[in-house]
């Protein structure tokens, strides 16, 4: 006796529309209401940080060019 899976809603999702290092879409299905996967930032709490953590970077680099 062989058990038959009914994937058709799952194939029939939209994509996730990221894109794979190489140069590929990503297949997995997208979140519920949003463009991406849970990999891609789709997931609540995904993505970046608040605020911009590179300016505290670029600042801290200034500083040590002019101790140098």
């Amino acid at each position: 006796m062989t058990h038959r899976r009914n994937t058709t809603p799952m194939l029939q999702s939209p994509r996730c529309g990221a894109k794979t290092r190489a140069n590929g879409r990503c297949r997995a299905p997208a979140v519920r209401g949003k463009r991406r996967c849970r990999m891609h930032g789709g997931a609540a709490g995904s993505g970046a940080p608040p605020g911009n953590r590179n300016e505290l970077i670029r600042e801290a680099n200034r500083l040590l060019k002019e101790l140098s």
